[in-house]
């Protein structure tokens, strides 16, 4: 059943750090525009250890969950469902509850992936790159499931990590190879590069990017651009920032926790890029 505009219903982002994130202004600028005046969204300082009671108290105003590290795969044994496309990288970032009570499980950041790489029209690639490994990186992989029909390359530190990212691969059904991140600079050539590294981790790639580069999403929003992304802009390759994806990502929990639709991308990206602008 989907709730009335003016139903007094809550939903909140939880993490830990959580300070930073730009989730209640995205969902509180789609509530106003979709005009849910009785809908609220809040963030919430929660770890690991507090997940369980935090999700144990809430009551049935509750509609919904964002959820980010590293809470994304710590909350999938107090859920009743979990979605085939946040099994498929153990990840949920967001928890919609029924009028039941049931707690629902998904993983917005592969389709919306998707979409953001869409929006700028990469719609299939035939061989791609991926830098870094880790919960971003998978997720990544899931994303090129969709899109890429040939080999994908991830550049990565470790051993460790590189036998992380084969196992992903096998698990998605994906030719992944894997290369030393000595070797990062060759990635530039690929026609879709997706960076899922922490900031500062691939400036020091950006004196080697290639006068006509394709397409780079790099996973980042804040500080932006990322030395690598400006570099890129410059040469006039296709750029896909961390922001776009957090917005599409967004746009499919609001459409899911409220069951209204659909949710205004424009004025979510606005919002989120106006709050950016004012740190």
């Amino acid at each position: 059943m989907t709730a009335r505009a003016t139903d007094a219903r809550r939903a909140a982002v939880l993490g830990s750090p959580i300070a930073h994130s730009l989730s209640p202004v995205l969902h509180r600028t789609a509530y106003r525009e979709l005009g849910l005046t009785g809908w609220s969204y809040d963030r919430f300082e929660v770890d690991e250890e507090a997940l369980p009671g935090f999700v144990g108290k809430l009551g049935p105003e509750w509609a919904g969950l964002s959820l980010t590290m590293p809470l994304k795969r710590a909350v999938i044994p107090l859920l009743d469902e979990v979605s085939e496309t946040a099994a498929s990288v153990e990840a949920v970032n967001t928890v919609v509850f029924t009028d039941d009570g049931r707690r629902l499980g998904d993983n917005t950041d592969i389709p919306g992936m998707v979409a953001a790489l869409r929006e700028r029209g990469v719609e299939q690639v035939d061989s791609a790159a991926v830098l870094g490994a880790g919960a971003t990186a998978s997720s990544a992989l899931a994303a090129l499931a969709r899109i890429c029909t040939g080999e994908i390359v991830a550049y990565v530190r470790s051993e460790a990590r590189a036998a992380e990212m084969r196992q992903w691969g096998e698990r998605l059904a994906l030719d992944v190879r894997t290369a030393h991140w000595a070797d990062a600079e060759r990635a530039l050539h690929a026609p879709l590069v997706i960076a899922t590294t922490p900031a500062g981790a691939t400036d020091a790639l950006s004196h080697a990017v290639p006068e006509r580069p394709a397409t780079l999403f790099d996973v980042l929003y804040d500080p932006w651009p990322t030395a690598l992304a400006a570099r890129w802009s410059a040469y006039g390759g296709a750029v896909v920032s961390g922001l776009d994806l957090l917005v599409h990502q967004a746009v499919l929990q609001v459409e899911q926790m409220t069951g209204h639709g659909p949710a205004p991308l424009d004025a979510m990206r606005k919002a989120g890029e106006h709050a950016l602008a004012e740190r």
